[in-house]
Parts: structure tokens; C-alpha cells; sequence
């Protein structure tokens, strides 16, 4: 294999994860439009920062529960909030796309609700990679749709900038983060998205107890839907205004580019740092750019 072939091959990996997060960001400024019509804002008014901060509390609640779980080995109670809130969002998905076929016109709640409970089963029987890819972009892309549409950009830079710093602590100096991820991979939730080094990969034979290398790389959803909650946010606070998206979303390739770059060099980093960075980088270039206000 010459050196050319290696490095198309090493970087493979890359260019696919830095694919899905642009497939997520697409698909949730696609969602952002029959959510928002179908009024699934999570605030009344989403300009208020104090927003940001109830989503910070949210998530250092749900990173206590999950270390106590651990710690009482009740991974079974991991489990099921999981796949609770993956049944749920996958519902909020599939009610916003089929609120845009007429031919289903008061036939959403409960198509809605028997297609999210059968993925949601298929899941749990069998979470092979592309399986956990194909949910996990949809989940990743709902949650970044209602999430952006609740917000508006000045509490979603806020909320970026805290959870980027939340991020570095909790991966470079508690070392929590890194503890919990390494506590739940066994368990196969689709909280992550896969992609094999090789085409005879299977997630369902991975063992993550063994210490082994890993066949295939990792990464979380967080780190598809954090930095797409300002693409949407954009598209529905700035509306008419290109340069801005676009700007976001080229800022969180170039983020990534850079995060997977220094990982593939074998030093670990925790990625809201540089994608958070990038995808507000990228965004006040647009800005600029269109002579927008972002107030």
C-alpha cells in the first residue's frame, strides 16, 4: 500500500465523522421548520440566558445520576433512561416530518408514536453500528432542532461557551467525563456514533472489557449537537441571513478538522473546546461578513 493509500486510509475515519456532522446539521435545520410551526420551543422566551443555565443544571444532574448508577453497578438504570429518551425524541422527529404530508393529517400522534417505539425496540435487539449511526443522526439532529429552536443565539453562545469549558474540566482535570464514557460503552447504548476501521466490523462483538484496541472509532452525539444548536438557532433567530449559517457550519468542519487531527497523533481532547470554538468563530465571520446584528 503506498503512503498516499495509508493516509486516505487513516484519515477516512475523520472525513466520515466530520460527514455526519454535517449530515446532523442539515437534517436539523430541515426539522427546525415543522417544529417551530408546530410551536415544540421548550421557553416562551428564548432570549433570556437564564435559559442556558437551566440546560447546564440539566446536565450536571444527569452526569451525577449516571456516576451513581455506575458506582452501584445499576447500569440497567442507564438503560432505560436512554432508550426513554430515545423513543421520545425519535417521536418529536418523526411527528415533525410527517406534520408535512397532508395525505397524514391527523394520523401523526399515533404514526408517530408506533414508529419511535419500533425503531426504538429494533435498536435494543440489535444495535449494529450503521443501526446506532442511521438513529443517532436523527436523535442527534432532533435534539439540536428543538433545542435550537428554544434558544436564541446570545443564550446558545453562552450556553456553548459553558459547556466548552465544562468539557476541558471534566476530561483534563476531574477526569469524570473520561470515567462515565469508559463506565457505559459496554452497555451499546446509541448515545455515539461508529464508524469501523474495516468493513467486517460488527459493534455487537466489540468488547469493551478487554482493553484491546479498538476496531472502530468513537464519538459522541453531544459533539454533533452542541455546535449545531447555533446553526438552528441562526436559521430561525436570523432569518433571510445566509452568511451566518454557513459560517457556523463551515467553523464546526474546521473545528473538528482540528480536534481530529491532534487525536489522531495519539493525544486525547475533549472536543466541545474545539468545536464550540469553531462553529461561534465561524458564525460572528458570517456575521461580519453580512453586517448583521445578532441583538
Amino acid at each position: 500500500m503506498s503512503s498516499i493509500e495509508q493516509s486516505i486510509k487513516d484519515y477516512l475515519p475523520i472525513i466520515s465523522m466530520g460527514g455526519l456532522i454535517l449530515i446532523v446539521q442539515i437534517l436539523a435545520l430541515f426539522l427546525s421548520t415543522p417544529m417551530e410551526v408546530n410551536e415544540m420551543q421548550a421557553f416562551e422566551d428564548p432570549t433570556q440566558v437564564s435559559n442556558s443555565i437551566y440546560y447546564i443544571v440539566m446536565i450536571l444532574v444527569f452526569t451525577l445520576f449516571v456516576l451513581l448508577a455506575l458506582k452501584k453497578n445499576m447500569k440497567w438504570v442507564i438503560s432505560l433512561f436512554i432508550y426513554l429518551a430515545i423513543v421520545s425524541t425519535l417521536y418529536y422527529v418523526i411527528f415533525a416530518l410527517f406534520t408535512l404530508i397532508p395525505s397524514l393529517s391527523g394520523f401523526e400522534a399515533i404514526t408517530s408514536v408506533v414508529l419511535s417505539i419500533g425503531v426504538t425496540v429494533l435498536l435494543y435487539k440489535y444495535p449494529e453500528w450503521y443501526i446506532v449511526d442511521i438513529v443517532g443522526v436523527c436523535i442527534a439532529a432532533g435534539v439540536s432542532a428543538l433545542i435550537g429552536i428554544s434558544l436564541s443565539v446570545v443564550p446558545v453562545i453562552v450556553l456553548l461557551l459553558l459547556l466548552a469549558i465544562y468539557d476541558a474540566i471534566s476530561v483534563y482535570k476531574t477526569k469524570h467525563m473520561v470515567t462515565m464514557a469508559e463506565g457505559i460503552m459496554d452497555l451499546k447504548l446509541p448515545i455515539l456514533f461508529v464508524i469501523p476501521k474495516h468493513l467486517n466490523y460488527s459493534f455487537l462483538k466489540e468488547d469493551f472489557k478487554q482493553g484491546e484496541k479498538h476496531e472502530a472509532f468513537f464519538m459522541g452525539l453531544g459533539d454533533a449537537v452542541m455546535p449545531t444548536l447555533l446553526v438552528v438557532s441562526a436559521n430561525v433567530f436570523m432569518k433571510g441571513n445566509f452568511y451566518p449559517i454557513l459560517g457556523a457550519i463551515l467553523g464546526t468542519l474546521i473545528g473538528h478538522a482540528v480536534l481530529s487531527i491532534l487525536v489522531m497523533r495519539g493525544k486525547p481532547q475533549a472536543g466541545l473546546p474545539f468545536l464550540n470554538s469553531g462553529v461561534i468563530l465561524g458564525f460572528f465571520a458570517g456575521v461580519l461578513i453580512s453586517g448583521a446584528s445578532i441583538l
